[in-house]
This record gives structure tokens, sequence and C-alpha cells, in this order.
């Protein structure tokens, strides 16, 4: 970790009625014996979107969905952390990766359920490795899924990481380990990939549903689509990319979306994943938020509003 948690980006109001918001309730996480909670890790990088080609700014998104998380009212039945931030140092990506994936599987290893918020996408291989070696799978092991929320497969080959190759390279890894790639996309969106991309998502036998094709009227079959994805699954990670949404419930992205997943459905599912998962959801992040690109922090109260949903208990 790159420096210890800054705890003054977390402040708000007060109501002088007990600890009833986000900045009142959350501590360092500073030992290796706290209470299981949750833990806020920020991954402040965007040397994945610039190798991209993308608008470049997602570094600071971290501290930012950080400040806006602060004043949201306390619904949660678990401790709260902050873990601190890594940084890209001297652009080397690959390296902040791996030390991702070390402190995924630390915070692990304590019983947290570890929150990582971008950042570029770059920050799914650092999540899904940190799980895999905490569960240690055989290749006769359920797999681990792997949901996320994205406009793009991120399926891209590339000489060197970016924030369109984590999905492919976790395909590697997986056929390197003997593993299953067990990798479900929604919200893709047919004009931002092209058809080479299809057929790769094709070929590593991933699931995925368009934007277009998830609609209000439609959310049975998705839900049905979901649950047969997570039924064989011994952990499940979560990875929700902002450009999902539309471009005006999230102007604040590398690569805004001209339709994308409506917010109230994107939650919807979410729910139902926690639901369905259970325990079973192990890591969650949140990915491409842009503080250049935002307007009126519009993104970063949405990315905040994510935040408290994961973080939140379902009642089963």
């Amino acid at each position: 970790m790159d420096k210890n948690p800054d705890m003054a980006l977390w402040t708000g109001r007060d109501d002088n009625d007990g600890q009833q918001r986000w900045h009142q309730q959350i501590s360092p996480l500073l030992k290796t014996d706290q209470r299981p909670g949750i833990a806020i890790l920020g991954i402040a990088s965007d040397e994945g979107v610039k190798r991209n080609q993308g608008r470049i700014g997602a570094a600071a998104g971290p501290d930012a969905i950080r400040e806006k998380l602060a004043n949201q009212a306390y619904h949660l039945n678990r401790p709260i952390y902050d873990a601190g931030n890594l940084d890209c140092k001297r652009k080397n990506l690959e390296s902040m990766q791996e030390e991702q994936a070390i402190l995924v599987q630390s915070l692990l290893q304590q019983n947290h359920f570890p929150l990582l918020l971008g950042g570029g996408h770059e920050i799914a291989l650092g999540s899904f490795l940190g799980l895999e070696r905490h569960i240690a799978p055989t290749t006769k092991a359920a797999p681990i899924g792997i949901i996320n929320f994205d406009a793009h497969f991120d399926l891209r080959t590339a000489d060197q990481s970016t924030s369109g190759t984590p999905f492919r390279q976790i395909a590697e890894h997986c056929q390197t380990k003997g593993l299953p790639f067990h990798y479900f996309c929604l919200g893709i969106s047919e004009v931002a990939n092209t058809e080479t991309l299809f057929k790769q998502a094709e070929q590593l036998k991933v699931q995925y549903l368009k934007d277009e094709e998830i609609n209000s009227w439609q959310l049975p079959q998705v839900e049905k689509r979901l649950a047969e994805f997570l039924a064989p699954c011994q952990a499940v990670y979560l990875s929700i990319d902002l450009d999902v949404l539309p471009a005006e419930t999230a102007p604040g992205v590398s690569a805004p979306a001209a339709r994308g997943l409506p917010l109230p459905l994107l939650e919807h599912l979410l729910r139902f994943i926690k639901l369905t998962a259970g325990k079973r959801l192990r890591v969650a992040d949140i990915a491409e938020y842009n503080p250049r690109c935002d307007i009126d922090g519009r993104t970063a109260k949405v990315a905040a509003r994510l935040g408290h949903l994961i973080s939140r208990k379902e009642n089963l």
C-alpha cells in the first residue's frame, strides 16, 4: 500500500443523533485483527486507460468516490474500513496489479469483503487474482464466477496490460492453471465492440447480454440466465464498469455510453445477484470513474450509491 488511509476525506453532515453517516462509522484499516467488515481499497490508476487511448483522469477516482460515500446515511450492519490507495508508481501497471492481488488476498484472509474503487478497469486483473489465490481452486473445483456490468468485453489482445485487456488476461491465466473461465458480461454495446471481440467472446465461451437485451420486461429471462450462471460457482467476483450506465447518468467515465443500462435495472440485478450468490460473493470493484469528465459530481454520487448497495446485506 502506498500510503495510509487519508481519513480527512471522510467528512460530512453531523445530525447530532448518533453515528448515522459513513464518515462517522468508518475506521482506518491498520491492524490484522480488526473485526471483519467492508474494506475499501482505492486503485488510483489510469495508466491502463492511457494505454488504451481513453480519457485519462480516473486515477483521482477513488478519493472522489470516498468524498461522496462519506456523507451517505449509514444502514450497514457490519464495520467499514478504509484500506488506503494503491498508486501506479512510475507507470508500472503490472507491478501494481501484482501488489493489488496480494492485498486482496490478504483482506480475504482477514475475512473482510474487499470493495475496490477505481481507477481504470485494469483493476479487474488484481481483483480476480487475489480471489483466486485465496480460494486456491483445483482443476476439478467449481468455477469462480466473474460477473461484469460493462459496455465492453475488455477481452482485447495487447502487448501489455490496459483497461481493455483484463478479462482476456484472466482467461489466459485460467487456461495456464487448468481452471474454467466462467465469465458473464451484462450491458454489452454492439457498436462499442468489434466483430473480432464478439468472436473472441464466443471462442472463450463468454456469456453476455447486450444493453438492448436488458429491459424491464425482460428481467425474468435475465434473472434465469444469472441464476444458471451462478449455480455452479464456489465464489463470485463482481465488477461494475460505470460506462455501462447511460451517459446522462454517468458522464464521468472514459467512454460514455450512448444507450447504456438504466440505473434502476442495474440496481435490481445487483440485488438479485447478492441474494442468489449470498456468501459466495467475495470481492467487488467499481471501475472507470473519471472526475475530470464528471458533471456536478453526478457519476461519483452514482458510484457511491452502488458502493452502498454492494456493502449492504440483503434480507434472504
